[in-house]
């Protein structure tokens, strides 16, 4: 496990879509845990700490481009690193 010092603090908001405007490469150097309402989520695209929410593609619909289409969980957001 890395030193917890030498990781950047994690943001209220966060995506792993590149294109996002929310997306911070820095922080995906180490694995990252969500949790929503004490569950670990594995398959999170994007999260938001104080509105309380996550994102999730869906298993079978895509958009228009061909990526998934995202599906919205709310409940109580944590963010950790592994």
């Amino acid at each position: 496990m890395s030193d917890s010092q030498s990781l950047p603090a994690l943001p209220d908001r966060l995506s792993t879509n590149p294109r996002s405007p929310h997306y911070i490469e820095a922080v995906f150097q180490s694995d990252i845990g969500i949790t929503l309402n004490g569950r670990e989520h594995n398959n999170v695209d994007e999260y938001c700490i104080s509105e309380n929410w996550i994102k999730v593609p869906s298993p079978k619909a895509l958009d228009r481009r061909g990526q998934p289409m995202l599906i919205k969980l709310k409940g109580t957001v944590e963010a950790f690193y592994k």
